[in-house]
């Protein structure tokens, strides 16, 4: 499991129950920890290999990211100036050969993905329905964040 270290970001290990017939896997629960702020929209994102969508970010919004297959590289930014993680850059791999897990993105906190092997489905939850005055959008490249969405695997 990625060791994810922005506060408030949670990387959820996930439980599969598999038999002949294939898999179960419980991803939300209305009474888990980091789902208090409850269900406002539930969505489906489809990405070919190569594909980059980043930077964005909410004000209010909290996310739950699911991989359903595929894999993306998940790359997150805290731009809350209170946190104290402010600045922090953390990554981490979702979707096939990966541990399960579902991403907790909270508020303030810029996201975006790489699709890595395609196409990738995404399911997302968020807290509140989809609001334009919430969807703030941040340059790719922005060199504050630094990040590098080009980057090929690391080389061991």
């Amino acid at each position: 499991m990625s060791n994810i270290s922005i506060e408030g970001v949670v990387l959820k290990e996930l439980i599969t129950h598999r038999d002949e017939r294939g898999f179960f896997r419980e991803i939300i629960r209305v009474g888990d920890d980091f789902f208090p702020e409850g269900f406002g929209q539930w969505s489906h994102s489809l990405m070919y290999a190569g594909v980059i969508k980043a930077w964005h970010l909410h004000e209010k919004q909290v996310d739950w990211w699911y991989v359903c297959n595929g894999v993306l590289r998940v790359a997150l930014h805290d731009r809350r100036t209170k946190s104290p993680t402010y600045g922090t850059t953390d990554e981490c791999l979702m979707g096939d050969e990966q541990p399960s897990a579902v991403l907790r993105i909270p508020p303030g906190v810029a996201h975006g993905c790489k699709c890595i092997s395609g196409p990738a489905n995404l399911l997302y939850v968020t807290s509140n329905i989809y609001n334009p005055d919430d969807e703030l959008r941040i340059a790719h490249d922005d060199p504050e964040i630094g990040y590098d969405w080009l980057k090929g695997p690391e080389i061991k």
